[in-house]
């Protein structure tokens, strides 16, 4: 960037202080980074983040060492994506975007290929936003969130006033768009047809869940809508 974008950025200081924050990550990625803090995993499509804005603001509710990334290191992840991911050669152009941030503040991104989970059950759906939850009490947003489906409403395993993870805050406005309740109601799910919601697989039914017809094709608007944002 040569000539002050009044658009992106305030003042002429504060682009060129974004501007050597990006130079300093570029050559900081050419180093091991030291312990990780936060690992995010996006899917892709055509070399493309289709939730990304949906991610940043979710990275800004994330916290490292207790603290919120800076507002230069969001606004890097975001160029990175938007300006670099396109003219890259991945094996898998509709692969995962992971994006570390090491206990320094140091980031950087890679991409590798997308693999489906191998094991959709109910428990090891759950057992995933076990871990999930593990990760929102160390960095404040869970990547993965469980949620079920009963009677025409989606209730979500998760605190009225907690952050969510970019394909979960989708998922929720799918469903109030098609006019079905959304519940938050963290440890209390309801007996219904169990479903995961993934940054990085998207919406993921239980294979080993029963549903009315109803509640069935509500979790088919949910599944679909998301797919096809990837296809």
């Amino acid at each position: 960037m040569s000539e002050f974008d009044s658009e992106i950025f305030s003042t002429p200081q504060e682009q060129r202080e974004y501007e050597e924050f990006c130079e300093q990550q570029e050559r900081e990625q050419t180093f091991s980074l030291d312990q990780p803090a936060l690992v995010c995993r996006w899917r892709m499509a055509h070399r493309r983040v289709p939730l990304l804005n949906r991610h940043i603001r979710a990275l800004s509710r994330r916290t490292v060492n207790g603290a919120p990334l800076a507002r230069n290191m969001l606004s890097w992840a975001k160029q990175h994506v938007e300006w670099s991911l396109a003219e890259g050669e991945y094996d898998d152009p509709c692969g995962v975007l992971m994006m570390v941030v090491d206990v320094n503040g140091n980031a950087a991104m890679t991409v590798g290929a997308y693999e489906p989970l191998e094991d959709t059950s109910a428990a090891a759906l759950a057992s995933r936003a076990s871990l999930a939850r593990a990760e929102r009490d160390e960095t404040g947003v869970a990547p993965e969130v469980l949620c079920a489906v009963a009677d025409g409403s989606l209730i979500v395993d998760a605190a009225p006033d907690e952050p969510l993870c970019g394909a979960m805050t989708l998922v929720e406005q799918l469903a109030e768009t098609c006019g079905h309740n959304v519940v938050h109601a963290e440890g209390s799910l309801p007996a219904g047809t169990v479903l995961l919601v993934s940054d990085e697989h998207g919406v993921v039914p239980a294979s080993d869940a029963s549903a009315s017809d109803a509640d069935a094709a509500f979790v088919k608007l949910l599944t679909d809508g998301v797919a096809k944002l990837f296809a």
